[in-house]
């Protein structure tokens, strides 16, 4: 924390993190402020003459925080946070320096709340950085991603619409897990009803959402990211097999859970999955391995790498 605040920059802070961290200890409160322990309980004392009412409690258990019914001024930010919002914000969704995107406007508003030393920095950082956009991100309908949330807070079972990049259209019972944002796509992990299985949902392709009146539990432990993960390569229209003239050890490094699952196979291994684009799988994935490989299914996948091979060997025909 800078060391040049002034005493109610101090107290204002110390606020602020009785807000955000209830039951923060005075040792720990001074370690936030970058002051002693004593300094730290006289800015307790200077908030608690200015009437705002901070509770404190003894024992191993004990700390301060603020009563109930504690009426704060506006989030205050200081110079270093509200850069690095605008920073967060721009390097997610790029089209934000718009201001007629709506998280610019959005952004817009927030600059605008800030006080005029920090809002002008932040607002210099919106109108003169650039972001290259994400080719491969797809964002959601917001209306969408917070009924999907509210469904996991609630642990309601939804009634989902999904249509797959191929165009098919279905309607399935799932029970949403979790919501995981990844190189700037959106997914729903959940237990399909309809598959009996484990499946990922790219959340910018649900057409509709129904919450149900059946609850669901997840299971216990659940590591949403390392799940989704593990079952991208799962579910989708077209199978993959493809054959490696290399061991799992060297192959490992070179092919990402999405792929599918990696096992040995005699002197070489096997890797086994799915996807419902095989023209990436085969020139985005596949062609940037440095083994030799034979495709052994499916027969989608296996047209997509002919296309590839004989786009490249056209590249190398003597025009002469």
């Amino acid at each position: 924390m800078p060391t040049d605040l002034s005493p109610t920059a101090r107290a204002l802070r110390a606020m602020e993190i009785l807000q955000t961290r209830p039951g923060v200890t005075a040792v720990e409160l001074a370690a936030c402020l970058g002051v002693t322990e004593r300094a730290a309980r006289r800015y307790v004392g200077i908030l608690r003459e200015a009437g705002i009412p901070v509770e404190s409690a003894r024992g191993p258990y004990g700390g301060y925080r603020l009563g109930r019914g504690t009426r704060l001024p506006p989030v205050a930010f200081t110079e270093p946070e509200a850069l690095s919002l605008v920073m967060a914000v721009l390097d997610g969704r790029p089209a934000a320096a718009d201001v007629d995107d709506l998280v610019g406007s959005a952004l817009r508003k927030v600059i605008r709340a800030l006080p005029e030393n920090v809002g002008r920095q932040a607002a210099a950082l919106r109108e003169h950085a650039s972001a290259a956009p994400d080719r491969y991100s797809a964002r959601p309908d917001p209306a969408t991603v917070s009924a999907l949330v509210a469904a996991i807070a609630g642990r309601r079972r939804v009634l989902v619409t999904y249509r797959s990049e191929s165009g098919n259209e279905w309607a399935a019972d799932v029970d949403p897990w979790a919501v995981v944002v990844r190189h700037g796509r959106w997914y729903l992990l959940c237990y399909s009803h309809r598959a009996d299985a484990i499946r990922t949902y790219r959340v910018d392709r649900i057409r509709a959402l129904q919450q149900t009146a059946h609850e669901f539990e997840p299971p216990d432990g659940l590591d949403p990211v390392a799940a989704l993960e593990e079952n991208l390569s799962t579910g989708w229209e077209f199978p993959t097999r493809v054959v490696f003239d290399a061991p799992v050890a060297e192959v490992a490094p070179w092919v990402r859970p999405p792929m599918g699952r990696l096992e040995p196979s005699g002197d070489g291994c096997v890797l086994v999955g799915s996807t419902s684009n095989p023209a990436m799988y085969a020139q985005e994935w596949l062609a940037s391995v440095p083994f030799a490989f034979r495709v052994e299914g499916g027969q989608e996948l296996r047209a997509a790498v002919a296309t590839v091979a004989s786009r490249f060997a056209a590249a190398l025909t003597d025009q002469l």
